[in-house]
């Protein structure tokens, strides 16, 4: 009777090396790793982080409203901060109908877009001869030091708001705890465009109600490698300079 009961252990026994080796971890080669999708890259070697973004309005008489900001970060960064350049451009002189008159254009819908992950752009257009222009760069190089950096135009601390208007209309850059933020409304009803960089995910959406504006929102992430291996300090002190992102909401 006791027969099958130890010959059933036996064999259950016997199977557990078979077992194990079925669980083997797999070590994937580089060549593999490749062509998966998304790296990782130690923060020792990022020597140089920054981010660009530029946002401008022209409307058909040639005046162009709009603002350039970066920030750049390195192991001397104490603080990650914003600098913004506002751009304010006068007309080329030849008035035309469609800059002085108010745009009749009309689009509806769109609140999902609040709520959209990743990075998205939208242009969507009521009116003649527009042009807009999206675009998201992301460079990446390598040197053995940090190229130098100098921050040009106005610091933009956490909470504060920068405006400028002209002819052509009406701009905010505005950072909070949830990112940087462009906005800009165009004069006479000919649209309004914003760009945003928060919360891991980055929005460009350009509306056109009028005729012959040119819009353009621009952010490029440039990044630079170190080409030798880092040591234990550096990776700890780059990982700091990193954390000070959080504070913004990146």
């Amino acid at each position: 009777m006791k027969t099958p009961i130890w010959l059933a252990v036996v064999c259950l026994a016997a199977s557990l090396p078979t077992q194990a080796q079925t669980f083997k971890p797999i070590e994937l080669k580089d060549q593999e790793l490749a062509t998966l999708r998304g790296r990782y890259v130690m923060p020792g070697r990022i020597i140089s982080f920054g981010i660009a973004m530029t946002s401008t309005w022209q409307n058909a008489n040639g005046e162009v409203i709009g603002a350039t900001s970066s920030m750049q970060i390195q192991q001397s960064t104490i603080k990650p901060q914003f600098y913004v350049s506002m751009i304010d451009e006068k007309g080329n002189g030849s008035t035309r109908s469609q800059g002085t008159s108010t745009g009749t254009g009309t689009v509806t819908g769109g609140s999902g877009l609040n709520t959209t992950e990743g990075v998205t752009q939208v242009v969507r257009a009521a009116g003649d001869n527009n042009t807009a222009y999206n675009n998201v760069d992301i460079n990446v190089t390598k040197a053995n030091q940090a190229p130098a950096t100098q921050q040009q135009g106005q610091a933009l601390t956490s909470g504060s708001t920068l405006v400028g208007n002209n002819g052509a209309g009406s701009l905010s850059v505005s950072s909070t705890g949830s990112g940087v933020q462009f906005n800009i409304v165009a004069n006479n009803n000919q649209g309004s465009t914003v760009q945003r960089l928060a919360q891991g995910g980055l929005m460009q959406n350009t509306t056109l109600l009028g005729s012959s504006n040119q819009v353009r929102n621009l952010t490029s992430f440039n990044v630079v490698l170190r080409d030798n291996v880092p040591t234990a300090g550096s990776v700890s002190g780059n990982l700091d300079q990193l954390k000070g992102l959080r504070t913004i909401g990146f």
